[in-house]
C-alpha cells in the first residue's frame, strides 16, 4: 500500500521515523520561534515523503501535536495556577512548612 495511503497515524510515525537522523530538517525545526513554522517545515517534509498530511493532521495527531504545543509553551497538564509541573516545583515549600500526611485512621 502507498505511504499516502496509509491511515493518519501511521504516516505520522513514518515521517517521526524520517526526522530521526535528518540533520537539515531538524536543525530547521530548531530554528522554528513557534508552532506555525514548526508545523510549515513538517508539511515540507511530508510532501518530500509522499505523504498526504495536513495542517489539522500535523496539529491533532501524536507526537508532532505535543511537539508543537511544548513548542508553543503549551503544557500538556498543568496542576494548579497553570504552571507547568516542572516549574512548580520551584515554588515548592520548605519541607518543614509543609503539612505531613499521617494517614487515615
Amino acid at each position: 500500500m502507498p505511504a499516502n495511503q496509509l491511515p493518519v497515524p501511521q504516516q505520522i510515525a513514518l515521517l517521526v521515523k524520517a526526522l530521526d537522523g535528518a540533520k537539515r530538517t531538524n536543525e530547521a525545526l530548531a530554528r522554528c520561534r513557534n508552532g506555525d513554522e514548526m508545523v510549515d517545515v513538517l508539511l515540507g517534509a511530508a510532501a518530500k515523503l509522499g505523504l498526504r498530511l495536513t495542517r489539522r493532521d500535523l496539529l491533532e495527531t501524536p507526537p508532532i501535536r505535543d511537539w508543537i504545543w511544548f513548542r508553543n509553551n503549551d503544557p500538556l497538564l498543568t496542576v494548579g495556577d497553570r504552571k507547568p509541573r516542572y516549574q512548580q516545583n520551584i515554588d515548592r515549600p520548605e519541607p518543614s512548612q509543609r503539612k505531613k500526611f499521617l494517614g487515615i485512621f
